[in-house]
């Protein structure tokens, strides 16, 4: 018994490590619209100035974006089928573990792990869970016609955020076309 107590907390570690790493993902498109006739795309800078994220993070996603779109067949046009635009939100969660239970609960006692009286030891962590919506729009219709949504959590180490911005989009990205996702 002892030993599965001991193993549970780092099985819950565990689930949220992997947890984390993920991207959720979900789509939504205009039934009606026939994405066969989209050959060509190009960004929609009014759409795009309007999102809340640093230059810097704009083109990361832009050149994601493309890469995507390059590696779908599209190509990139002054007079194109699709306009892509795309905003973005986060949520900053803060979590509160306290391992006191009081007399008798699982804590840290004066003679190390196990049971008696258990220390107030709070540990605090942050994290910021962030959603990128990718919006394509007809470009002759001027209506959005399919919408990806990404959301997972941010790495605040600036070494991968490239690496993470390029997952965010591919994984929103190989839902599109839809019908074709695997």
């Amino acid at each position: 018994m002892k030993r599965i107590l001991k193993t549970l907390p780092l099985l819950g570690l565990l689930f949220v490590v992997t947890s984390c790493t993920s991207v959720r993902v979900a789509t939504d498109y205009d039934r009606k619209a026939n994405f066969n006739d989209y050959k060509t795309f190009a960004f929609f800078k009014t759409g795009i100035d309007k999102a809340e994220i640093s230059d810097l993070d704009k083109r990361r996603i832009l050149r994601a974006i493309e890469t995507e779109l390059l590696a779908k067949g599209f190509t990139k046009s002054e007079n194109p089928d699709l306009l892509i635009s795309l905003f973005t939100k986060s949520n900053q969660r803060v979590d509160v573990y306290n391992n006191y239970w009081g007399y008798g609960g699982w804590g840290w006692g004066g003679y190390g792990p196990g049971w008696g009286w258990g220390w107030n030891q709070p540990n605090v962590s942050t994290s910021t869970e962030g959603t990128l919506y990718i919006d394509l729009i007809d470009a002759k219709k001027k209506e959005l016609v399919w919408q990806g949504m990404g959301t997972g959590y941010l790495s605040r180490n600036m070494d991968k955020k490239e690496e993470r911005i390029k997952e965010f989009v591919s994984e929103i990205m190989k839902q599109y076309p839809p019908g074709m996702a695997k």
